[in-house]
């Protein structure tokens, strides 16, 4: 049984099912039980965005397939935050049973910026990014292109990842660098 606060306390009106019910018609899926609070954006393709049973997606979580081979996947029992960005121009899969806090963004591409051309006019560079499971990412975290977090690995608050993250280790900073690992 969840003992967390969080679900505890959940409570589902007919508004989240009617949003759940709409969604299951747009989404790759959604499963059983997952809760999308109010003002949750699943943009462009959403039939390239899978979501697992009991997610919890709180007030402004923003989740984009960017294009129509792009995919995101997010697992079973995990929580986004408020105003959390997921932006996916490959592929970004987050595990099962994750604590994403609020304002964390999540971006799968970035720009290159050659001297000598505009760098609107210049392609992305992408890279799939993979979070393990039981992984926590506290508030303000920004995680780029490429990056692999490990299961039970802990992100410290306003922290940026741009490097691979190990199993039960504890990451922190700008950039982000090891500074622990779970007891």
């Amino acid at each position: 049984m969840d003992s967390s606060q969080l679900r505890k306390h959940l409570k589902f009106t007919w508004k989240n099912h009617w949003r759940h019910f709409i969604q299951s018609q747009r989404l790759g899926s959604i499963g059983k039980g997952t809760f999308l609070d109010k003002n949750v954006q699943l943009l462009r393709f959403p039939k390239n965005i899978y979501l697992g049973k009991d997610v919890v997606a709180k007030e402004g979580v923003k989740i984009c397939s960017c294009n129509q081979n792009a995919q995101v996947h997010i697992g079973d029992r995990t929580t986004l935050g408020y105003n959390t960005m997921l932006f996916a121009s490959s592929n970004i899969t987050i595990g099962n049973d994750c604590l994403i806090a609020p304002f964390v963004y999540i971006v799968d591409s970035d720009h290159q910026m050659r001297k000598g051309q505009r760098i609107n006019e210049q392609p992305n560079i992408v890279e799939p990014i993979n979070i393990g499971n039981d992984v926590w990412i506290a508030s303000n975290v920004t995680i780029l292109r490429g990056v692999a977090i490990g299961d039970g690995a802990v992100i410290a608050a306003n922290s940026v990842v741009n490097t691979d993250v190990s199993r039960y280790e504890i990451y922190g900073g700008t950039p982000a660098k090891k500074i622990g690992e779970r007891e």
